[in-house]
């Protein structure tokens, strides 16, 4: 469909606000979890209201200067500070701007192929989510069922609702098989080796990755990820960044398969 620049403008906007607060997410949801698993184990209370999605406010990790409005500005207040905190000068990590560029990139090109509506906000749900799990897996290994259990649920909802652009049986395939074949390849790979292959979290993302798009994509999301894993592998072990065993957070890499599909579709010649 076609859309203004207006629209397009726009769409990016909203993508860098929630940009903004998918940065909070991905700094803070690990923190929660692991505060829920220690009070868990402990039998310790568990004082979430001091630590969650809304308090604190944003202040700096350094000085702890709580941010004010101007300094919170999405891209455009990085821009401003050059970079550097404007209380203690520190450096601002560049994961901020770029989660908020990368989101809004996103939206723009969720508008500019459905337009405003239902579509065009379910797509929009897809892609922030992905964003979020991409970074929470390569900082912390972990891909939080917060965020992957209800996306597998609203792709099969999208799909019921006429949203995805898959049908319900593609949808309902699609999450089945991915999760299967994960745990599959999973259970394969720890009776040859002794060892876990993956976390049970990329099962659940690859089920949300074929909710949304269906079956026939699996083949491409599999292979898409699988090269540029390795390709990552590659570069990493050129610059001595690799770890001593080798591991490769493997969430990011399904999250570049899963937006690649959602934007240009299924590799040519790959769809089942």
């Amino acid at each position: 469909m076609s859309n203004s620049v207006l629209d397009i403008g726009l769409a990016g906007l909203l993508g860098l606000v929630i940009g903004s607060f998918l940065n909070v997410v991905i700094h803070r949801l690990p923190r929660m979890l692991q505060a829920q698993w220690d009070a868990e184990t402990s039998g310790a209370p568990l004082h979430a209201q001091t630590f969650n999605l809304a308090l604190p406010r944003s202040h700096c990790p350094h000085c702890q200067h709580t941010l004010r409005w101007h300094e919170n500005i999405p891209l455009l207040s990085f821009m401003v500070l050059r970079g550097r905190c404007g209380h203690c000068q520190s450096p601002i990590a560049w994961r901020y701007p770029a989660i908020e560029l990368i989101t809004a990139v996103l939206f723009m090109r969720v508008m500019a192929q459905h337009g405003w509506g239902w579509e065009a906000l379910a797509w929009a749900g897809f892609s922030a989510a992905l964003v979020a799990l991409a970074a929470i897996d390569a900082d912390t290994r972990l891909l939080p069922d917060a965020i992957t259990q209800p996306l597998v649920w609203c792709g099969l909802l999208a799909a019921s609702l006429g949203l995805s652009g898959v049908g319900l049986h593609e949808a309902l395939w699609g999450a089945a098989a991915g999760y299967l074949f994960f745990w599959s390849v999973y259970w394969v790979f720890k009776g040859l080796t002794g060892k876990d292959g993956m976390g049970q979290g990329d099962f659940k993302l690859m089920a949300a990755l074929g909710a949304w798009l269906g079956w026939p994509a699996l083949l491409s999301l599999v292979l898409i990820a699988s090269i540029t894993g390795a390709l990552s592998g590659v570069y990493l072990k050129l610059r001595g960044q690799l770890t001593e065993n080798g591991e490769l957070a493997f969430g990011p890499y399904l999250v570049i398969a899963g937006l690649w599909v959602m934007a240009f579709g299924p590799l040519p010649g790959l769809q089942f």
